[in-house]
């Protein structure tokens, strides 16, 4: 029979208790992330401080906004050094507040405001656009309305013209087309088979008077493979341009390019702001799918028998596999223990004045609360003891909680408080027996 060290488990049970209910309105509904959603309302694009569907969803939220009251206003030079700040890094912070040092998405999912995707694109430089290609290729999703949609995209069609911008950042391979349509409203069509339709229904399939201006339609003639067409805009006049219609053409859609990856979802119109009904039910239910996308947890590596695992690297060493955990993240490691395998020992070692827990879990992934071992102790020194453990695969997992604390600003979420965490907490990871 497996045992474990009583005092060990009972004080990991306390403890557990008593975390949670201090920290439930500040962490993601998911473990191993910061924070749910992050909205970016960076330069050139919408500020806002409050999106309803988060509300709607019950889902914690931080957010950038500038000092300008709308999208065409040139951005200020605090606007500049913040959002630098924020998304491409300090050094308090190298990594920025959307990637973990070892480059996991620290947020699960980012929405991106619209506004005017050419100068916002152009505001992030290549490395705050490679910063956004990296957080969906490590697992974070996006949903984009209008600006937002078109950032996602490679380019736009014009006059029959495939033109790829460099200013947008590309994480899904396709192309817009711009409606032509501005300060207006539009139907939409919510096909049979949308993906949407899991998370809430419309009265005949059919959502009314989304507000639009100056959005896209998905180009249809070069559509991705896996592209998912989750709206069609209803709207049979010409638009403002008089050449042409987009009723039932792309309105929203959606890409994940596997299973590690993403999920983007796009939106050339506006739900975003709406408070009730079945605007906010549509907004709400694009963020849910998106959300859904997350990439599958990734297994740090396997742990060899007696050898001390050193997470130790910043980020700025390129190494993620030895790279220090970041605030409320989880690394998880493997390890199969042999026939007869007895005295084993799971030691956990690493500076004290940071909280690290430590999970083991039979054959699947370990989280807390969802596995039979747990030690959430205060520091970082755990040592879990067992007679025996059944032979097999299994999951150990580390997480850090410790964290930053915040202040509301002008321009969004300060972080106060040891900001140490946010450039990773080192440690070792070692698993022996007799």
């Amino acid at each position: 029979m497996k045992k474990m060290s009583i005092c060990v488990f009972i004080a990991a049970c306390v403890l557990m208790a008593g975390n949670e209910s201090a920290t439930a309105q500040q962490k993601s509904a998911v473990p191993g992330y910061y924070k749910d959603v992050f909205m970016d309302g960076g330069i050139k694009l919408t500020s806002r401080t409050t999106l309803p569907a988060t509300n709607w969803l019950d889902l914690s939220l931080e957010y950038l906004a500038t000092q300008r009251e709308t999208s065409t206003f040139p951005p200020t030079y605090l606007d500049t050094i913040h959002q630098t700040k924020i998304l491409l890094g300090c050094p308090e912070d190298l990594n920025g507040a959307l990637l973990y040092p070892d480059g996991a998405p620290r947020f699960r999912m980012v929405y991106m405001n619209g506004g005017k995707a050419v100068g916002h694109g152009k505001s992030l430089t290549e490395v705050g656009r490679q910063i956004f290609r990296d957080y969906v290729k490590a697992g974070g999703s996006i949903v984009g309305t209008c600006a937002g949609a078109f950032m996602a995209s490679v380019g736009y069609i014009t006059k029959d013209t495939l033109k790829p911008q460099p200013t947008y950042i590309g994480m899904w391979p396709g192309y817009t087309h711009s409606t032509g349509l501005s300060k207006s409203y539009t139907g939409m069509f919510v096909p049979k088979d949308s993906p949407l339709l899991k998370y809430a229904s419309f009265k005949g399939n059919h959502i009314d008077s989304v507000r639009h201006n100056g959005g896209c339609f998905m180009y249809e003639r070069e559509v991705p493979a896996g592209t998912e067409i989750l709206t069609l805009y209803d709207y049979e006049p010409l638009t403002a341009s008089g050449t042409r219609s987009i009723h039932k053409r792309a309105a929203s859609w959606a890409w994940k390019e596997n299973d590690q990856t993403g999920r983007i979802v796009m939106c050339g119109s506006h739900p975003e702001s709406v408070e009730s009904g079945e605007r906010l039910l549509y907004m709400s239910a694009m963020m849910q799918y998106a959300l859904d996308g997350n990439g599958a947890t990734r297994l740090k590596a396997e742990l060899k028998k007696g050898k001390a695992r050193e997470m130790y690297k910043t980020t700025a060493e390129h190494n993620p596999d030895f790279t220090m955990i970041g605030d409320r993240q989880y690394h998880h490691f493997k390890i199969t223990v042999p026939k007869g395998a007895k005295n084993v020992t799971i030691t956990l070692s690493g500076d004290n004045s940071y909280d690290l827990f430590l999970y083991a879990n039979k054959g699947d992934f370990a989280f807390r609360g969802q596995c039979p071992y747990a030690d959430i102790s205060k520091g970082a020194s755990k040592v879990m003891k067992f007679d025996s453990l059944e032979a097999g695969e299994w999951y150990i997992a580390v997480e850090c909680n410790s964290t930053v604390e915040t202040i509301i600003t002008k321009w969004g979420v300060e972080y106060v408080g040891d900001t140490t965490v946010l450039n990773g907490v080192p440690y070792s990871i070692k698993i022996d027996w007799e």
